[in-house]
Parts: C-alpha cells; structure tokens; sequence
C-alpha cells in the first residue's frame, strides 16, 4: 500500500496484519474482559491466517452493494490486531473512489475528522500511537461529507451494536446520525473477524448502531 509512517523521531514501516476461524463467544459479565478476550484472540493469530483473512475481507467488501455505490469511503489502518485492511484501501483506489482515514481532533481531541488517504502519503502518529494522514487542518473533512464509513470494532453482535475500545471517539463524531431518520449518510459498517461475533451486547444510550458487519467468512447486514 506503500505509506510511510513518520514518528516518534524516526521514519517507520506499517505492519500488516490479516486471518480468523471459528465463532461465536459468550459475553462475559463485563465489557472490559470482553473486549481483553477478544483483543487477545486477534493478537494470537498467525501472520499466514491474518493475511489470508485480509484478502477475504477485501473480497467480501468489494462485492458489497453498499461499498459499490459509495464514492466517498472512510477507512482505517490496523491496530492492536485489528483485521488488516491493506486490500480494501486498495480496491477503494482501483475503483476510483476517494479513500479517508480517521484523523484524531487537534481541538477537541475527543471526536474524528477524516482526511484524504493517498498512495506514498505521509503518516504519522497520535497521541495514541496510531498512524494517522499527516495534513492541514483545512483539509480535513467531516463524516457528514462521506458516503460509506468502515470502521474497526472489537466485538459485534447480530443487532448491529459495537464494542469499541471504550474511547467512544467515534460515536461522538457520528451522534448527529441518532437524530436521522431519513437521510442516513454516510452508511456506517464495521469489519472484523468472524470469531469477533458475540452473543447479545448490551447498547448504551450513546452508542452508534452498525448498519452491518462484514468479516472474512460473512456478511452481516
């Protein structure tokens, strides 16, 4: 995908990631040990499985009807074992579509922006340690401006709730869609593994409801 990272005083590669198999977990009592099972598991997998399992997903997301009529898609780059999107960004550009990653508010530092990705752009990290498009504010654009927004996930169930990290980054920045009933843009979907489908979570109040999931093995919609 050729991006260069630029951070913490020293160029650096991103690593790629990719792979799954089985399914279904029970929620245990807490989110929290919830979410550290789950991490644990994307951890653990082997780099041959991880990326096996991101050419799937590609293959699942090209063929997706929402993904097809979007022009405007968000994406993001892998982290903490997230399921490797290097082809999707991938077949974003070959289609012709415009590709934005998620950019961290140099204001409010609680909400997302979203800036043009492009292939040898330069990155660098955030406060997180999560690469990220290195541009000017003024070329950052809202999710309001975007068709179709892929986001990462923890765990997911079959209602289309989300277990994130627990940051809550991006339901604030997509809260102006629980007040839609119409015009529902942009399309939010999320990606994962299979084995990160769980039985029942628990939404809260603010939580942004996913319109679907789609994983290497399947498509949740």
């Amino acid at each position: 995908m050729n991006l260069t990272v630029q951070g913490y005083g020293a160029t650096r590669h991103l690593r790629r990631a990719s792979f799954i198999f089985f399914s279904d977990f029970p929620v245990p009592t807490e989110k929290s040990e919830l979410r550290r099972n789950l991490r644990q598991r994307r951890h653990s997998l082997p780099a041959d499985e991880q990326r096996r399992a991101a050419h799937q997903l590609a293959a699942n997301v090209r063929a997706n009807r929402l993904f097809l009529s979007s022009r405007h898609i968000a994406c993001y780059l892998p982290n903490d074992g997230e399921i490797d999107t290097e082809f999707v960004i991938a077949h974003i550009w070959s289609m012709r579509k415009t590709c934005y990653l998620p950019v961290l508010s140099r204001l409010s530092h609680d909400r997302l922006w979203f800036a043009k990705a492009e292939p040898g752009m330069e990155l660098r990290f955030n406060r997180f340690g999560i690469a990220e498009p290195a541009v000017k504010s003024e070329e950052l654009v809202r999710a309001q401006n975007l068709d179709l927004i892929l986001m990462p996930l923890v765990g997911f169930d079959a209602n289309g709730n989300r277990l994130g990290m627990g940051g809550g980054f991006y339901d604030r920045s997509l809260e102006f869609l629980r007040h839609r009933r119409h015009w529902l843009k942009p399309q939010v979907l999320g990606l994962a593994y299979d084995f990160q489908r769980v039985n029942g979570l628990q939404p809260e109040p603010w939580d942004i409801p996913l319109q679907g999931v789609i994983t290497e093995q399947n498509v949740y919609l």
